[in-house]
This record gives C-alpha cells, structure tokens and sequence, in this order.
C-alpha cells in the first residue's frame, strides 16, 4: 500500500473492526505510520480512520488555503460537532453499523506544508500558554464493522468518567 497524504473522496468506505478502512494506508492492527513503525512496529494502531470537521476546511479556505475533501489525509469529514473537543474513548456511531473510539488528536506533520505552504501552522496553531491547539482533526480505531457513506448519521457515545481530553497520537 502507497503512503500518501491525500486521499481521493468516494461514496463509501468500509471500515472494519480492528484494522481500518478497507484498502488505506494506515490499516492493520499495528502502526503504519511510517515514522512510527520504525520505532516501535509493534505498536497498537492508534491511527487506523482520521477525521476532521467540516469548518475546519471552511476556516482553512477562507484564509486562502485551496484545501478539499482529502487534502488532508482524512477519511471522514463530519459537520456540527467539535470533534477535538470529545474525549478519549468517545464512541461515533456512524451509518448503521460502524462504530469508531477516538483515539486522539492528529498532529499536523511536514507533509501539509508540501501540499500547501503555510498549511501546517494553519492547523496547528498556538493556544493558551504557548500550548499547541491541534485542529488537524482526530485519530480513532474501528470497533465495528460497516459502510460509511456521504451523510450518515454520527451519533456520540461519551465514555464513562472521569473523562481524559484527547492528547496526540
């Protein structure tokens, strides 16, 4: 499987429980982050299905940035929901069968300034006390099996507390 940055959007992916979406890089059970799978390929795969907020793309293009479904490497764009606000182990039910835990926060790499410059500080911007606040979306791992297509219903599932804000992964 190539490793790219951008996807190419379609009318419905597969994700299936444990390793991903079906024909992506990032499937499998263990890492396949490249940089990751050098350092430790043994890893339980964090990064299995990447999502970001529509907003997002819509802030990035009204600062001029010609971003679209996929630049960013995400398989699923959701709309009317902080995604990065959820926390650890929040459950998306997605379509009628598919079930995804996040994981984290997707920290925005090199690769978005190849794509557009400037883009990587765009998404990951400085917050309170010089903390980066990652807008580059979330990183989740299949529970269940299912199709997911343009306008599904997400429905949110919110872990039992104490609740963990999403960290990097």
């Amino acid at each position: 499987m190539t490793h790219r940055l951008s996807k190419t959007p379609a009318l419905e992916i597969r994700a299936v429980a444990g390793l991903g979406i079906e024909g992506d890089a990032h499937y499998g059970t263990t890492t396949q982050h490249r940089y990751d799978k050098r350092k430790a390929p043994d890893r339980p795969n964090l990064r299995q299905v990447h999502l970001v907020e529509s907003a997002l793309l819509d802030d990035l293009g009204s600062r001029g940035f010609d971003v679209r479904f996929g630049d960013l490497g995400e398989n699923i764009v959701t709309a009317g929901m902080s995604l990065t606000a959820l926390p650890e182990g929040t459950i998306l039910r997605i379509g009628a069968e598919a079930r995804l835990q996040l994981t984290g926060l997707r920290e925005p790499c090199v690769l978005l300034d190849r794509l557009r410059p400037g883009l990587r500080p765009a998404v990951g911007q400085k917050g309170q006390g010089a903390k980066p606040f990652l807008r580059g979306g979330v990183m989740s791992r299949v529970l269940a099996t299912g199709f997911i297509r343009p306008h599904d219903e997400v429905t949110i599932e919110m872990p039992s507390p104490p609740h963990r804000p999403l960290g990097n992964v």
